[in-house]
């Protein structure tokens, strides 16, 4: 039997499984750009405008650090540069698509069952591969298509397209690597996130360096983000580039079937680390249990919120400056209150972007009660004189206050950034904090979401990430699209106030909050009644 038998129908199933979600994710982050053409056109309308803006944003070392090197100042590099961060976005996207497909479906037993039948035993990797490849390809082609409408040369938009393909691409094939290393899927996302966040930090390094031509320069080529934004868009097209991007995807998804082959269904490559002969007193309540199983991802989003912070913090100080040479926008900003209302609402913007990447991280914790139910992990634990509420909680604990931590830890690394930028911290450092801790209900209802899913319709969980890419939809695009506000007040991150610059109201922080604990109390009602497990 072929290895490879049965791969076409696990590739149809997968993309039956995930109909709803897969079309959410990669229409939002293929129409993210695609917004960005009306936004540039209506702020720098003229070539001397975008000129202005160009000079002012290619040295600065904030915006290099976030967005990439700038190219040009023509109305398709600018677009393609305010993209920049997209890419690590559709790294993860291909990071959690691969190994929910490959290492959670071992996890839950069903690849076991799966290799009783004529399968073959590389078809689910295959499988998984496929289908993420050509999900980043439509998103790629969506792109392009779009860009093209937007009246941009084609060759550029086909490089665009081609960028955010390729590093789909490769990242789909670190996971497929990551699959193999660990026995628990928990494992395996955490390598292949560190690995995503170790390429964005050598793409920075590099590139700033490369400001001034100093020696870490280099280190842009390690990065297969790097390597992709090095297409070059609407500029000089380095399409060669592409071969390097797909011999790296190649290496890596035969690396992981090499890898696959070596190990034991349910085993991973990496042996898994032995605990102490007894265990420590504190793990006797499930809540220890539940600490032990969250504090890695824990520690790693806090830690990456405070990383993010600084950038965006330090990055808050020079966004005044973007405008100084730009007579229209100074008019502008004199309706709108000044450059301190530009840098407000800059703080208010980034605040919604943490927010809702506080609600990514909210659904990961939440996923893993679920994750505990369909291993066969909570069984053991419900057979003490453990409840089900008390079990669950002690998960939900982390739903709840985890995203509330990393907003905080952001929220403090920015506003002592930019407050020591400006001299003066005890005023921006209040301000910008409770700008983060306000995005914390609309976060809850993200998390409340995957709950009632997790207890009312369970095999549907995983369509709360479609939830969160609905939002991200509404929150970067519906605005620049014309969409209806009804349709906007879908998104609980509309009812926010901006804060900080905005005017401050309780009124809705505590109406979504209400909704949160509503749709919580539901799934844990559906929790409490059904049956245990259902996979």
């Amino acid at each position: 039997m072929n290895e490879l038998t049965g791969t076409g129908r696990l590739v149809r199933l997968i993309l039956r499984r995930d109909r709803f979600l897969m079309p959410l994710w990669v229409l939002s982050l293929g129409l993210i750009p695609i917004s960005y053409v009306a936004s540039v056109n209506e702020l720098f309308p003229t070539a001397a405008g975008r000129q202005g803006y160009a000079t002012a944003s290619a040295n600065n070392v904030g915006f290099v650090a976030l967005y990439g090197p700038l190219n040009g100042s023509g109305l398709g590099e600018l677009v393609a540069w305010r993209a920049g961060f997209v890419p690590v976005m559709i790294g993860l996207f291909s990071i959690l698509t691969v190994i929910r497909h490959t290492r959670t479906e071992e996890e839950a037993g069903r690849r076991e069952l799966l290799g009783a039948t004529v399968a073959g035993r590389h078809a689910g990797l295959a499988a998984a591969l496929v289908a993420t490849f050509g999900a980043c390809l439509v998103l790629g082609t969506v792109l392009a298509l779009g860009m093209i409408g937007q009246g941009l040369p084609a060759a550029g938009s086909w490089a665009f397209g081609v960028e955010f393909a390729a590093t789909g691409w490769m990242f789909a094939a670190v996971a497929a690597v990551a699959a193999q290393l660990t026995s628990g899927a928990g494992g395996a996302r955490g390598i292949a996130i560190i690995t995503l966040g170790a390429a964005y930090v050598l793409r920075v390094v590099g590139d700033i360096n490369g400001l001034t031509d100093g020696p870490l320069s280099g280190l842009t080529w390690l990065s297969p983000i790097g390597w992709a934004q090095r297409i070059s868009p609407y500029a000089d097209e380095r399409w060669w580039i592409t071969a390097p991007a797909v011999g790296f995807t190649a290496v890596f998804a035969l690396v992981a079937v090499a890898l696959s082959a070596r190990r034991d269904v349910g085993a991973g490559i990496l042996p898994p680390r032995l605990g102490p002969a007894r265990g420590a007193t504190w793990l006797r309540s499930p809540l220890a249990l539940a600490w032990r199983l969250h504090r890695g991802l824990l520690a790693g989003w806090i830690a990456g919120f405070a990383v993010l912070g600084v950038v965006l913090g330090y990055l808050a100080a020079g966004v005044g400056d973007l405008v100084r040479d730009n007579q229209q926008m100074r008019d502008i900003l004199a309706r709108l209150g000044g450059a301190a209302g530009l840098i407000d609402d800059y703080l208010a913007g980034m605040m919604g972007l943490f927010g809702l990447i506080a609600a990514g991280y909210a659904i990961q914790a939440t996923l893993r009660l679920r994750g505990e139910e369909t291993s066969g992990h909570a069984e053991p634990v419900l057979g003490t004189a453990v409840g089900r509420f008390r079990w669950a909680g002690s998960h939900l604990v982390f739903s709840a206050l985890g995203p509330a931590a990393a907003l905080a830890a952001a929220g403090l690394a920015m506003g002592l950034t930019h407050g020591l930028n400006t001299g003066d911290v005890g005023h921006e450092l209040p301000r910008i904090l409770a700008g983060a801790m306000v995005q914390v209900p609309a976060v809850w209802i993200l998390a409340a979401i995957t709950i009632a899913l997790s207890g009312l319709v369970p095999r549907l969980a995983a369509v709360s990430w479609g939830a969160l890419a609905i939002c991200l939809l509404f929150g970067m695009v519906g605005t620049a699209l014309q969409f209806d506000q009804w349709v906007l007040d879908l998104s609980p991150f509309t009812h926010l106030p901006r804060i900080p610059g905005g005017r401050f109201s309780a009124v809705p922080l505590l109406w979504l909050s209400a909704i949160a604990v509503a749709l919580a109390a539901a799934g844990l009602a559906g929790l409490r009644r059904r049956d245990l497990p259902i996979t």
